[in-house]
């Protein structure tokens, strides 16, 4: 008879035997899942570094495009503070102009009765209407014997003088301003011989 070891022992026909593997063989849960709770703890770390300084660059971006705007918007308004009276300014180029021929007129005649008084009083407004332009940023170019410029004269033909280098300012015939550092109206010169088509030439 055999004892009840050997029956357990003994497959039934028809069975499959599954292999007996011995306790030590099998690793456990915690060991075979340290190693790769390790790995993914690592991956998450560095998938938040780099989301962070991804992150921190659009945030230095979005400072930088900010301060950008700020400073363009600031400089903006300046300039409209500065010349936002550029078409009064040139209006009063007229009164100005007129008051320059008034006061030509006048001198041309010192005999006439009330002559000097009249030609007082135009000198007198005209001096107050320059104050105020002035003050407000408007300043009168001096181009007479000067090298002309096309950024700030405006050359109405050219003349032969013999002792005036080519390209210099002759004669003013009309006088131009600036409005701060903006050309407000060219000064309409003559220009020793050199000058063609509005420019001169090099010497």
């Amino acid at each position: 008879m055999m004892n009840e070891d050997e029956s357990k022992e003994i497959p039934v026909e028809g069975e499959e035997v599954e292999p007996q593997v011995a306790a030590a063989e099998t690793p456990t849960t915690e060991e075979s899942g340290s190693d790769s709770d390790e790995i993914d703890e690592e991956q998450v770390v560095e998938t938040l570094l780099a989301r962070i300084a991804e992150l921190e660059d659009k945030r230095q971006r979005a400072l930088a495009d900010a301060e950008n705007v700020r400073r363009r918007a600031e400089r903006q308004q300046a300039e409209t503070i500065a010349y936002a009276n550029t078409a009064f300014a040139r209006d009063l180029l007229s009164v100005s102009d007129n008051l320059d021929r008034a006061l030509e007129t006048g001198a041309g005649d010192p005999s006439a009765e009330g002559s000097a008084a009249f030609v007082e009083g135009v000198e007198m407004t005209r001096r107050e209407l320059r104050a105020v332009l002035e003050r407000n940023g408007v300043s009168k170019i001096e181009p007479l014997g000067e090298k002309f410029d096309h950024n700030f004269h405006q050359a109405m033909g050219e003349v032969d003088v013999a002792d005036a280098a080519p390209g210099t300012v002759v004669e003013v015939i009309q006088s131009g301003y600036l409005l701060r550092d903006r050309l407000l109206r060219p000064a309409m010169v003559l220009v020793a011989g050199g000058a063609k088509n509005g420019e001169a030439k090099e010497e």
